[in-house]
């Protein structure tokens, strides 16, 4: 089963696809614009003294892929699936990888206003939990893939040693207004936005915040960009993504002239054209937090 991710959905309308998948029986969901296709298992090749989550790898139309056994993420009994076993064949980060999953059941259409942030009682910086889908009598459950995937592999990571080469420099006057969902990315955004002398950084955990918080900073008269002067915002977030998000800003008059740089996992030549077409003035994929740093600078300074 082959995904077409790039063209599922207008840009802009705040609503996801979703693959809703088991894990023991347990009802979980990726975006569909991460998936490449969906597989039935083939022979996977064990490597020794690997991370525990990883089961191996396997050659995939002549690429070398590796496979993570989902079970072991989400610390649930494997159990036997028999024949409804699936590999989920996902990309983001600028990389490919592999889900083992029990069952594959069907795809949902949903509005990201309607997925709720996991509660702080049973979610925190560790929980791969990003988002809840209630429906009926159950929930499905959107995972931190990205998150997942850096347990794994700390260096696929965002590293504050790459903005250290930029050098010492001091821009604690320029605002900047950040949305982003995990509390694992913002502090990690947090620490290399400081690194590279950008202090004066405020965090909204999606894209409803942040737009009412700067839509409460305009007044008569008063140009917006005297108080901020960037906005960086991911994609995936519950109440409200950022690609609507930055359509919102671009619809707002008082608004419209802040640069908006989208950070993500899900940027990638696909799926930049969602970007473009609702007025992002760049694009930059996780981790590449270097990067970022320097188009901060092309835009603001």
């Amino acid at each position: 089963m082959t995904i077409d991710s790039g063209i599922l959905l207008e840009s802009g309308t705040n609503e996801l696809e979703i693959i809703e998948f088991e894990v023991n029986h347990n009802k979980f969901g990726i975006n569909v614009i991460k998936v490449k296709e969906i597989i039935q298992p083939i022979p996977v090749t064990p490597i020794p003294h690997a991370h525990p989550n990883v089961e191996g790898i396997i050659q995939l139309r002549g690429e070398v892929l590796p496979v993570v056994d989902m079970a072991k993420v989400l610390q649930m009994p494997a159990g036997d699936h028999g024949n409804n076993e699936k590999y989920i064949v996902a990309e983001f980060n600028k990389q490919k990888v592999v889900f083992h999953v029990h069952n594959v059941t069907q795809i949902h259409r949903i509005s990201w206003n309607i997925i709720e942030k996991p509660s702080d009682i049973y979610s925190g910086d560790t929980s791969q939990i990003i988002g809840v889908i209630k429906r009926d009598n159950d929930m499905v459950l959107l995972l931190d893939f990205e998150k997942i995937i850096v347990d794994i592999n700390p260096e696929s990571g965002i590293h504050v040693e790459q903005v250290k080469k930029l050098g010492k420099r001091e821009r604690s006057n320029k605002r900047i207004i950040v949305a982003e969902d995990s509390p694992l990315l913002r502090k990690l955004l947090n620490d290399t936005l400081t690194e590279a002398g950008y202090g004066n950084v405020e965090f909204f955990e999606n894209g409803k915040d942040a737009l009412a918080y700067l839509e409460s900073l305009i007044e008569d008269e008063t140009d917006i960009v005297e108080k901020v002067q960037m906005v960086i915002t991911d994609i995936e977030m519950p109440q409200m993504d950022g690609h609507h998000f930055t359509k919102r800003i671009r619809e707002n008059k008082a608004l419209s002239k802040l640069p908006v740089i989208i950070f993500s996992s899900l940027i990638t030549d696909d799926l930049k054209h969602k970007g473009e077409r609702v007025g992002a003035n760049d694009q930059i994929s996780k981790p590449e937090i270097a990067e970022l740093i320097l188009k901060i600078d092309q835009y603001i300074l």
